[in-house]
């Protein structure tokens, strides 16, 4: 039961905060649940395509998705977001969390730094010509990241999106939805084979993170945004810090350890237990 409760609360900041609630799901399956990272970043893949797919559905109503930028931007994002997940196995659990710290840090900074203007001014621009080159390369960049810690990356896709192609702030959030659920389903598939997963386990706790979602999405109107956004990126900066600190022992690698053996160790007992 309090691995449900917590994905409640996941789904409750995603709905109170957007896309950037998902970067708390790999903390809290591998701090307060106690699983292995590997199988950890593979299923916040998974739960953040789910969720990310719920937010596309209410944007999608309101005419901020635009279709053609997504269907140009999300298959190389899942290319890449699929080598990402691909490529992990060349990293430790340890490594991966590293990254994942150094994440966290710069999605604060972007939280922190007061958009207003920025949405403002995003309503002005003219829709550009689209720059293929410079469209796959940023998706391909956003996906391997995606791939190789779990997290959504909108923090990225949505003033790249805001800058190469001029869509319109919310239009730009809208499609990116879409865009990191597309790519997030793929690095899930690409971990496959490299994690062993708990489908059971998944099934409910995205259920329950869903819950979460719809609960975050109605009390948002009665609180500020702005002071939301900027007590999230404490917490953040807060939780980076812990990980470095967890972690730091990795600091002193020389070379990158190849991890050839399926990533198994996770406690199966230990996950009956939480459906208790």
């Amino acid at each position: 039961m309090i691995a449900y409760f917590l994905a409640s609360l996941i789904g409750l900041s995603l709905g109170l905060l957007g896309g950037g609630g998902s970067i708390l799901t790999v903390p809290i399956l591998v701090y307060a649940l106690g699983m292995e990272a590997k199988l950890a970043i593979a299923l916040s893949l998974a739960i953040v395509g789910a969720t990310s797919l719920l937010g596309v559905y209410g944007h999608y109503k309101k005419e901020n998705v635009d279709l053609k930028v997504a269907l140009i931007f999300g298959p190389v994002a899942m290319a890449g977001t699929f080598l990402g997940a691909k490529l992990s196995q060349f990293l430790t659990g340890q490594m991966q969390l590293l990254l994942f710290a150094g994440i966290m840090l710069i999605a604060a900074a972007f939280m922190v730094k007061d958009r207003k203007g920025d949405e403002e001014n995003s309503e002005k621009l003219e829709v550009k010509e689209l720059n293929y080159l410079l469209i796959v390369a940023e998706g391909i960049f956003v996906g391997i990241i995606t791939g190789l810690v779990g997290v959504g990356g909108g923090f990225l896709i949505v003033p790249a999106l805001v800058l190469m192609t001029g869509l319109p702030m919310k239009r730009a959030v809208g499609t990116s939805l879409l865009i990191i659920s597309l790519k997030s389903f793929a690095g899930f598939i690409g971990y496959i084979g490299l994690v062993e997963i708990p489908w059971d386990f998944l099934l409910k706790f995205t259920i329950a993170s869903a819950i979460g979602i719809f609960i975050g999405t109605y009390l948002v109107q009665f609180l500020s945004q702005k002071k939301l956004k900027k007590a999230f990126a404490v917490f953040l900066i807060f939780m980076g810090i812990y990980i470095l600190y967890q972690n730091r022992a990795s600091f002193g690698l020389a070379q990158l350890e190849s991890v050839n053996n399926k990533s198994t160790s996770y406690d199966q007992k230990t996950l009956r237990n939480l459906d208790a």
